[in-house]
């Protein structure tokens, strides 16, 4: 017997792992099912095939880890434009006659230092 989904919904969250600060994108299809009994049931399904829901047990796809934040779509990717908009950028020229002292080290920044205020205290 084939499963024909009643309804499909298109849904895209943005992750981000806690453990290693790795973000990702994810946009999914979700069918909604009803079986013979009439129980309903959902199936998602990324790039064409099932997978688990991601609003389960995420894992982290770069280390692995199960601390991970769940976003609205566009979370991460706004934060990686950002960053590559910021660190390809030149630096500015000191001013000259400036104190090598006064310089200020430059800040590397990272996807989690991003999320820093999604952290629970």
């Amino acid at each position: 017997m084939s499963e024909i989904a009643e309804t499909t919904a298109h849904e895209a969250y943005a992750f981000a792992c806690m453990r290693c600060g790795y973000g990702w994108e994810q946009a999914y299809e979700i069918e909604h099912h009803t079986d013979a009994s009439g129980q309903a049931f959902v199936v998602y399904k990324a790039d064409g095939e099932r997978v688990p829901s991601p609003l389960s047990a995420p894992t982290c796809l770069n280390c692995g880890g199960h601390v991970v934040r769940i976003m609205r779509a566009g979370r991460v990717s706004i934060a990686q434009q950002w960053l590559k908009d910021h660190e390809s950028k030149p630096a500015e020229p000191e001013p000259e006659g400036a104190a090598q002292s006064d310089a200020k080290p430059e800040h590397h920044w990272h996807l989690s230092d991003l999320l820093h205020p999604f952290h629970r205290k």
